[in-house]
């Protein structure tokens, strides 16, 4: 089997968390292949994520390095054994491959958590509030590529449909107009309209909140098949950067309920979209 040229995010997490069963095991790369019947750069190729790992192998690892978590077995298992191609893979050579990833991890995702304070989240966006987002960037993408950028955010929205989905809002990101008013209107009428389905929670963060010293905590929490698979999603200057050890995890699942926790409720913060929507 070649070695795959650049593994994706899923890939690389299943070959993480297999390097973690090892680890805490106690048994060093050569000690696992020998268990395994491999070659011990077999087994640095599957932690690397260049090559995969069958169904029987992985449950051979997880017997090898005493692992009884049945639940995250069984989620590795599914990510080792899926091979479905999602539709984000159309996209494949022609946008970055972080656009890919998190249209991958939002697909598998059990649940999404999302706090933004600038811009209104992805899954909530119009074409024309995501076009001037994309327009903006310096140095300035020719058009058909930002078409591209827009047509794919569109479809993250579409793929996400039915996930629990809850997004925590700051007041600055409702008032900053990326476009035209028109344009703004139309966002926050989206937004309200969004906010109606079942599966879905908008919260506002206003201004006038006192003590309020949160606003580094913009994330996106997804869910994952086993809570040992949740991953967390953090945009900075250099990039996007996908989080996943055990201890960065439960501080942005806290960041996530102390933000949660000072925000509106969904009532009145559908109330404080319509007074804004009703002053542009």
């Amino acid at each position: 089997m070649p070695l795959r040229p650049e593994p994706t995010a899923r890939q690389l997490r299943l070959a993480v968390e297999l390097r973690r069963l090892r680890d805490a095991a106690g048994l060093t790369a050569r000690e696992a292949a020998r268990l395994l019947g491999v070659s011990p750069p077999h087994i640095s190729q599957i932690e690397s994520g260049l090559t995969g790992v069958s169904e029987n192998r992985l449950r051979r690892l997880a017997a090898n390095y005493s692992c009884t978590d049945e639940e995250l077995i069984e989620a590795l298992v599914a990510m080792a054994t899926d091979r479905t191609r999602g539709w984000w893979e159309d996209y494949r050579e022609l946008l970055p491959t972080p656009f890919l990833d998190l249209a991958e991890l939002e697909h598998h995702a059990t649940f999404l958590q999302e706090v933004q304070f600038l811009f209104v989240p992805g899954p909530l966006q119009t074409e024309d509030y995501a076009r001037a987002v994309f327009s903006y960037r310096i140095p300035e993408l020719p058009v058909d590529e930002i078409e591209l950028r827009v047509r794919h955010r569109m479809q993250r929205k579409t793929a996400v449909a039915g996930t629990p989905y809850e997004a925590v809002i700051h007041e600055a990101a409702l008032r900053i107009m990326v476009n035209d008013r028109s344009a703004s209107r139309a966002q926050l009428a989206y937004l309200l309209e969004r906010s109606e389905a079942e599966h879905v929670t908008v919260r506002v963060i206003p201004f006038q909140l006192e003590g309020f010293a949160g606003a580094a905590s913009a994330m996106t929490y997804a869910g994952g098949a086993a809570r040992k698979l949740d991953t967390v999603v953090h945009d900075g200057p250099h990039g996007t950067a996908f989080i996943n050890s055990e201890a960065q995890l439960v501080a942005f699942r806290t960041l996530f309920h102390r933000v949660k926790g000072v925000s509106l409720d969904p009532e009145r913060s559908r109330d404080f979209i319509h007074r804004l929507a009703k002053e542009l």
